[in-house]
């Protein structure tokens, strides 16, 4: 039950136990189903935020891309699939064709090929039916 225990009692001394096994399972336990729902929708906020900020702030986008995947991992809630392909996995800059990434289309190889302009990271996401 508690913290602390004593293993041997003498007149001049005391020698203690330390039982740390209840706070490294208070530690261990898993964030409440409330808390990681309202992580997933501030994540989705983060995501829109970068959306309408990314044309004119593109620090401020990509702020928002760090923020949203400090949260995911905090909260060890993963990011939906809308978003996966919107950021850099290298440099975390939020990606939007034309300005801040480059998108083609192989079709012998049945992918989707993103490049980051900041970093070079090529990124290959297969689309077609799945075995």
């Amino acid at each position: 039950g508690s913290f602390i225990e004593i293993i041997w009692e003498c007149e001049s001394y005391r020698i203690y136990s330390f039982n740390y096994s209840i706070q490294i399972n208070s530690m261990r336990r898993t964030k409440p189903t409330w808390q990681k729902e309202l992580a997933l929708e501030r994540v989705r906020r983060l995501f829109e935020l970068a959306e309408e900020s990314h044309l004119d702030k593109t620090n401020m986008a990509d702020r928002y891309v760090q923020l949203a995947r400090e949260m995911a991992m905090h909260y060890k809630v993963g990011i939906p699939k809308e978003f996966r392909a919107r950021f850099c996995r290298e440099c975390g800059a939020y990606l939007s064709p034309g300005s801040t990434s480059t998108v083609r289309t192989r079709t012998a190889k049945k992918a989707v090929i993103i490049r980051c302009k900041k970093c070079g990271n090529i990124m290959r996401f297969p689309y077609g039916k799945r075995k």
